[in-house]
């Protein structure tokens, strides 16, 4: 057997997203370099790793338990280079951290410098919904976890690192007259909707149903990028958090709707188990982020508050 590191990172990563082009985009590497890899490593065994169906990758059984033995593997490997850094003064580790698919816009802006700072560190980062995210941090899974709305049924400690600000948009080819619109507005506009269990599906339906807004969903799409996709083609309107829409606002392909009581506003809060026992790479982040979150809001958001 001469099968290398790489190779079982590379497919580790391939069972993890059971998809050769996803791998290849959370590996930063091509999907030829993904395949031939994967190809290597599958010369060295009898037995198939990998079944494809239709057009759709399977990990078979064997390949699912050379994957376990990989990831043992790897973490071993992760554990040597973190021993060695930490003999060398380093910090050292991983920092584990779940994050809202809107909340994507947020947190690399809070964890650049602090990763720049200590090269030891290793980040993983899942972009999911928010009952997902929920779950990770239910099953402590994550050090930390980025929500908009704090969940009901866990008890947690969080802090606040920035508000979030829902407006209703479309895109600019509907002329809209300069002024504030009521609620009745709703009538006339076809509403796109986040999936069930996102943070702003959720945000978006407590606000309609206080204020008894009189909606027609038009559709329900899976990502706020679908979303915004799907605006911008003129499918309907959507009320969309403004953190992920600055691009297209500046560059014009959508507009901001008036509408009295808008915008809606949360807040995006880092929040852990209570009681949790940090790693010491947790506890430099959270340190870190106590000290530095006004001047990071300063610096990277200054432009959120102008809307």
């Amino acid at each position: 057997m001469n099968y290398t590191l790489h190779q079982l990172q590379v497919f580790l990563k391939i069972t993890q997203t059971q998809s050769i082009t996803k791998a290849a985009e959370e590996l930063y590497l091509t999907q030829p370099a993904v395949s031939i890899q994967l190809k290597n490593l599958q010369d060295q065994f009898e037995i198939p790793l990998t079944e494809v169906v239709g057009r759709k990758l399977f990990i078979t059984d064997f390949g699912i338990e050379i994957a376990e033995a990989a990831e043992k593997i790897l973490n071993e490997v992760y554990a040597i280079n973190y021993k060695t850094m930490a003999h060398k003064g380093k910090l050292t580790g991983r920092l584990k951290i779940s994050v809202v698919s809107t909340g994507k816009y947020v947190m690399p802006y809070f964890l650049s410098d602090f990763i720049t700072r200590n090269e030891g560190i290793e980040l993983m980062m899942d972009v999911t919904n928010r009952a997902k995210v929920i779950e990770s941090l239910e099953k402590n899974e994550v050090d930390f976890s980025l929500v908009s709305v704090l969940p009901d049924n866990l008890k947690v400690e969080n802090i606040e690192l920035l508000r979030n600000k829902l407006f209703l948009v479309a895109n600019t080819k509907t002329k809209f007259a300069k002024k504030i619109y009521d609620k009745n507005i709703f009538e006339e506009l076809p509403l796109i909707y986040r999936e069930q269990g996102s943070g702003t599906r959720l945000v978006m339906e407590r606000f309609i149903e206080e204020n008894k807004l009189p909606v027609r969903k038009k559709m329900e799409l899976t990502s706020n990028e679908a979303v915004k996709q799907a605006v911008i083609a003129g499918l309907g309107c959507s009320i969309m958090p403004l953190i992920g829409i600055k691009n297209e606002l500046l560059h014009g392909d959508l507009q901001i709707i008036p509408v009295k009581n808008f915008p809606i506003t949360s807040v995006w809060n880092l929040v852990w188990m209570k009681n949790k026992s940090f790693s010491p790479v947790a506890a430099a982040f959270l340190k870190y982020i106590n000290e530095q979150k006004e001047a990071i809001v300063h610096e990277r958001f200054e432009w959120f508050e102008k809307f």
